[in-house]
């Protein structure tokens, strides 16, 4: 009788999957290439049991389950959120990044969490700066320190019962939040962590890691730029939630609230309602869409 259970590891053509606290090492039956299917780490399986006496016990994956959505980088299926994890200083947050990572999951569908690192290194006009941007953005911040025990329950608390993207810029402090919410990680930090990245051949395998009943974390690439796909220029403003109050009475409809007369983002942008920090990263990525556009047009 088939199992069900969701697929933690791929490598090398086997999927591990984590089924009622028991590990299976699975094969895809042929059926997939028939169908034209591939298995994701994150997928939710049935799987028909072949070898209970082996360590780990062994498998087949008969058949997907319905899926949710997916992630190109990493490659995941039946994501939950995604906690993005930024350093508050030590390096300072690149604002135009972080706006391109809540696009990005915003368009997915994906619920977001600004989490903010290096609290122990900050001072509280950092702090202030940072919440007075990004709070009225949508999304729960957090801000913590991975050093400070007593600031990382709140992080257990929000990722408890989900399957989250772990994913920020390098030298956010990422790979150590990973090793204390999963100490069996292991995950390289520091400057070790970058000279390993600076390697020839470094292998990345994407994977769920158990950090409490049915609680999972999936660890990213460091980046240093996301690019925005199938994003128009005249869509973007829908991303900035803050927006949304003043959109309304802007004196055209569809106004971008960039040059036009009577706009009333602009105006609450001088009220000081509206970040001006959010309101340039804005522009500049709306630039740069309009641009693309007029190269591939």
């Amino acid at each position: 009788m088939p199992v069900t259970g969701k697929i933690i590891k791929s490598i090398a053509g086997f999927y591990e999957v984590y089924s009622g606290g028991t590990i299976y090492r699975c094969r895809a039956k042929g059926v997939f290439r028939a169908l034209k299917q591939k298995p994701l780490v994150g997928d939710d399986v049935e799987i028909d049991i072949t070898d209970t006496v082996s360590d780990p016990k062994e498998g087949n994956v008969a058949r997907l389950l319905p899926r949710r959505n997916d992630l190109i980088r990493p490659n995941v299926a039946n994501v939950d959120q995604a906690l993005l994890l930024f350093a508050i200083t030590n390096p300072a947050p690149s604002y135009n990044m972080l706006d391109r990572f809540l696009i990005s999951m915003d368009r997915r569908g994906i619920p977001a969490i600004l989490c903010f690192n290096k609290q122990d290194l900050a001072i509280e006009t950092q702090i202030r700066e940072l919440t007075g941007v990004y709070g009225n953005c949508g999304c729960r911040l957090l801000f913590i320190s991975t050093r400070n025990p007593e600031s990382m329950e709140e992080v257990r608390v929000v990722l408890k019962g989900k399957t989250t993207v772990v994913t920020g810029p390098s030298g956010a402090g990422k790979s150590s939040l990973i090793n204390f919410l999963c100490p069996g990680a292991k995950m390289e930090t520091g400057e070790l962590s970058r000279k390993i990245a600076r390697g020839k051949n470094t292998t990345r395998h994407v994977e769920l890691l158990h950090a409490g009943e049915n609680t999972f974390l999936v660890d990213t690439p460091g980046f240093t730029s996301l690019y925005l796909q199938d994003v128009e220029a005249e869509d973007l403003k829908a991303y900035y939630p803050e927006f949304t109050p003043y959109a309304g009475h802007c004196r055209f409809q569809g106004c971008n609230h960039l040059m036009e007369p009577d706009c009333a983002v602009k105006k609450a942008l001088e009220e000081g309602k509206i970040s001006r920090i959010r309101y340039t990263s804005y522009t500049e990525i709306y630039a740069e869409l309009k641009e693309r556009k007029a190269v591939y047009r």
